[in-house]
């Protein structure tokens, strides 16, 4: 399929209520916090994550959409399946010496994985596959307020070994942030779009990931999160047309009510102000 031809921006803001939207593991898991503002932060890592197991449960591998990067996948099987359709023989850490080959790899892998031609991907390992810069970046996700998380304590009636069986019941912990609303903003280079083969259906499937992730993403941690609104700003040539942060200052989210905020609706997002000549604007959600 023919790639983008334009590039592209997005705000997208999200929120959740009473749940963990991206536990630190070097603080027990509490919310990833700013520790000067006290702001929530959801790391881009994790947003990714969440398009990619959309796009995995949307697909299932059809359509050229598989996913390189899923729990309990060995990436070397994944490069040698490379090198077994383009027939090539692999050296151990390295590339094929012939840049056509080594080319070639990379294409095979950007059309079999949806993620690697969305995001690019290091493939550097023992069975050598190249580094890929994908088109599709994105920013952390930081709350529009400073947060304050609760940490809860639950208890469990059953216990885990025989030997414990005299206590009958044990202890846990959890944290949870009782509301907030967060903001990311991205990017979507053409250039490398035309690199890596990322096409327009690509991009409309990568406008629905963004759109409906947390659907299927719900659990005890994330009972209740969900994309609120997605703002995406085309360009008029490959390049660009205006700097991107001078578009995201267009973008703008003010509290509307007082004491602590518990819904969207304590907040309004507006567009202040008209594109820059070249910049066109769609409102996805």
């Amino acid at each position: 399929m023919k790639p983008i031809s334009n590039y592209y921006n997005f705000v997208l803001f999200f929120d959740v209520n009473d749940g963990n939207p991206n536990g630190d593991p070097n603080t027990n898991n509490m919310p990833r916090m700013d520790p000067d503002t006290d702001h929530g932060l959801v790391s881009d890592v994790c947003l990714k994550r969440k398009v990619r197991n959309y796009i995995d449960l949307r697909k299932n591998g059809r359509d050229n959409c598989r996913i390189y990067i899923q729990e309990g996948t060995v990436l070397n099987q994944r490069h040698q399946e490379a090198y077994s359709a383009l027939s090539l023989t692999q050296i151990p850490n390295r590339l094929p010496k012939d840049e056509e080959d080594a080319q070639a790899l990379m294409a095979w892998m950007c059309e079999q994985f949806y993620d690697v031609r969305t995001f690019g991907a290091v493939m550097n390992t023992e069975v050598n596959c190249g580094q890929i810069r994908g088109p599709v970046q994105m920013t952390f996700a930081r709350s529009i307020e400073p947060i304050t998380p609760m940490e809860i304590t639950m208890i469990r009636k059953s216990v885990t070994n025989q030997r414990d069986l005299e206590k009958e019941r044990t202890m846990g912990r959890k944290y949870i942030v009782p509301y907030a609303l967060y903001r990311a903003e991205g990017f979507i280079s053409a250039p490398l779009a035309e690199r890596t083969g990322f096409s327009e259906t690509d991009i409309n499937l990568f406008w629905e990931a963004l759109s409906h992730m947390f659907e299927h993403d719900h659990s005890a941690a994330r009972a209740k999160m969900q994309t609120q609104k997605l703002f995406v700003f085309r360009h008029a040539s490959r390049m660009g047309s205006a700097p991107a942060h001078k578009l995201f200052e267009v973008i703008r989210c003010r509290r509307i009510s007082e004491g602590p905020a518990r819904s969207f609706t304590d907040y309004s997002i507006t567009v202040d102000g008209p594109c820059p000549k070249g910049v066109s604007l769609d409102v996805l959600l």
